[in-house]
């Protein structure tokens, strides 16, 4: 029953952080208030700006945000044991996490909706706005690149979750279309996209969609080239069109999903549910140290600088009362933290489970040594996605849903989830693309030109994805090849977001930027340490290209850090939005 308690306690926790913690950051630190008025308000354009309610945005920026980071992360990062993994996500998201989105998202709606990059080169320094871009368009190109190849891994790995996968946007484009053009009754048609979501799980047993190689083109390219147009098309929609409605279902799902994990947890303790992992593992075999890069390793989970990106990036322009931000922002992080705390059980207790009626089975230590032997085998994308996957449909089984059944709902729930962040990185780097080059606003369309209407940007956004994704070959392994490196610029950018907050509160007196800045410089001297241990790694191993991108991230981020470190003591050059009183 170890397992069940320490999952208690951690949803305990979490409850009473967002309550406590979470109002006293929304109300004393940066004052929320719905007198303020917000840019879906503002500049409301039935496209990219949309007043939205609390509950549908956060289903968008909560299965945004999430993606396949949460259960990758962690996944991997459970070859250190379970404990420092569930330390840091249950701490770290807490304190570091849900502070550093919600910052990013209130900094955000007082200044037009514009992303973290505009609002740094705001309150820090003029100085740094182009290389606050280039981290930020590099955090988003590896990510495109990279989540277009794992759902294609995914697609190969499990092809009974591709049908259910994509008719979740005849489904999502339904609702939609039922909820803002028929003013149906949102409570109801969520039932009923969501049931119907679930029918299209149950046919996928009978409807495998396996991809066949093209000539020399693998399954795993075709998908990614297919998964890229997809990408162009839901991007440049209106966000109420499909992004909004499938990120909302899709966030609904996970809600099912997790419901029905912890009642598995629950269920399966009564037949051994236990650890099999180790609780500390300090050295496996071929693994970098737990210090500094577990903290590198979980990003999504316990704190991500991508979070930062899409809080003032889509969301903001869809929160329609500022208030709304404690709910979206900082209760979104602390779910997160809740699915990874499941992910880490499901790959250190679930995985070592033998399924209801299966006695032939390997279990315990040595299943999870199939999986964690070593880095490099606790490191191919097929045994991350396979720990929690296999270990999840484990724990089902003891509440009546065959294996069989439980691999495929798991596996569309992570193809699901790496399919709503592929849509909104595309849209992210569009609008990356349409400030660096001078569009007039946030998200602005100027059919004229062709690097800023919303087309050509998102061209060139996927276009460059494309080419990273197969720099070394159809099969993808160039951009996977990329993941440990995304995961030191994702820390990185965390960092100075929280920067970012620590100066524009500095501004408004007092000591409350404290609350950013300490986060901030524990994950500087983490983020900093890891990059530099990486580049000791590519170079002494002759990776040239990892170690070039690495060493202008490396430069990119001691330069901001400098700046930021800067702007906290002279006297401010723009005064900080003055919040309204409650």
């Amino acid at each position: 029953m170890d397992v069940v308690l320490i999952m208690v306690l951690a949803f305990v926790g979490y409850i009473i952080a967002y309550k406590l913690y979470g109002e006293f950051i929304g109300k004393k630190i940066f004052q929320i208030s719905n007198k303020n008025k917000t840019p879906a308000e503002e500049f409301e354009d039935g496209v990219d700006y949309v007043p939205t309610k609390k509950g549908i945005i956060f289903g968008h920026h909560f299965t945004s945000i999430a993606g396949t980071g949460p259960i990758v992360g962690p996944a991997i990062a459970v070859i250190w044991g379970w404990l420092p993994a569930l330390i840091w996500v249950f701490v770290g998201s807490i304190v570091m996490g849900a502070v550093h989105d919600f910052s990013a998202l209130v900094m955000s709606l007082r200044n037009q909706g514009r992303s973290i990059s505009e609002i740094s080169a705001q309150y820090v320094s003029k100085r740094i706005r182009y290389v606050f871009f280039l981290i930020v368009f590099i955090e988003l190109w590896l990510f495109l690149a990279i989540l277009g190849m794992i759902i294609a891994v995914i697609f190969h790995m499990y092809p009974q979750a591709v049908f259910p996968v994509w008719m979740e946007i005849p489904i999502a484009v339904t609702l939609g279309w039922a909820i803002y053009k028929r003013n149906a009754n949102v409570t109801k048609v969520t039932a009923l996209a969501v049931v119907a979501m679930y029918i299209t799980v149950v046919l996928g047993h009978w409807i495998p969609l396996d991809m066949p190689a093209i000539g020399s083109m693998p399954a795993t390219g075709t998908w990614t080239i297919i998964l890229f147009i997809y990408a162009f098309i839901a991007s440049t929609l209106p966000v109420t069109t499909l992004l909004q409605p499938r990120d909302y279902i899709n966030a609904w799902e996970l809600f099912v999903a997790m419901a029905v994990l912890i009642l598995g947890i629950i269920v399966a303790a009564f037949s051994g549910l236990h650890f099999v992992s180790p609780t500390v593992q300090a050295h496996p075999s071929g693994a970098p140290s737990l210090w500094p890069f577990l903290f590198i390793t979980i990003a999504c989970g316990a704190i991500s600088g991508f979070h930062a990106v899409v809080a003032s990036g889509t969301t903001a322009k869809q929160v329609a009362h500022e208030e709304d931000a404690k709910f979206v922002g900082y209760g979104s992080m602390l779910m997160e933290g809740a699915l990874s705390v499941l992910v880490i059980i499901a790959a250190t207790a679930g995985i070592g489970l033998a399924a209801r009626g299966d006695t032939t089975s390997i279990t315990g230590l040595a299943k999870w040594t199939e999986h964690y032997a070593s880095w490099s085998t606790a490191a191919g994308l097929g045994a991350k996605v396979g720990a929690f996957v296999e270990g999840s449909a484990n724990m089902i089984t003891y509440i009546g849903i065959p294996k069989s059944l439980g691999l495929i709902i798991m596996g569309v729930f992570v193809a699901s989830f790496a399919g709503t962040s592929l849509d909104t990185t595309a849209r992210l780097q569009r609008y990356v693309i349409q400030e660096l080059l001078g569009a007039n606003r946030v998200g602005a369309s100027d059919k004229k030109n062709f690097f800023t209407n919303k087309y050509g940007a998102t061209i060139i956004a996927l276009l460059a994805a494309g080419i990273l994704a197969f720099s070394t070959g159809v099969d993808g392994t160039g951009a996977l090849a990329l993941w440990p490196l995304f995961g030191a610029n994702n820390q990185a950018l965390a960092a100075l977001a929280l920067f970012t907050a620590s100066v524009y509160l500095k501004r408004n007196g007092g000591l409350k930027y404290l609350v950013t800045f300490l986060p901030g410089c524990f994950m500087m001297f983490m983020t900093t340490w890891a990059l530099i241990s990486n580049e000791v790694t590519y170079v002494g191993t002759g990776k040239i290209l990892l170690g070039t991108i690495n060493l202008i991230i490396i430069l990119i981020v001691l330069f901001v850090a400098f700046e930021s470190f800067l702007a906290l003591f002279r006297k401010p050059e723009t005064a900080v939005p003055k919040p309204a009183k409650a």
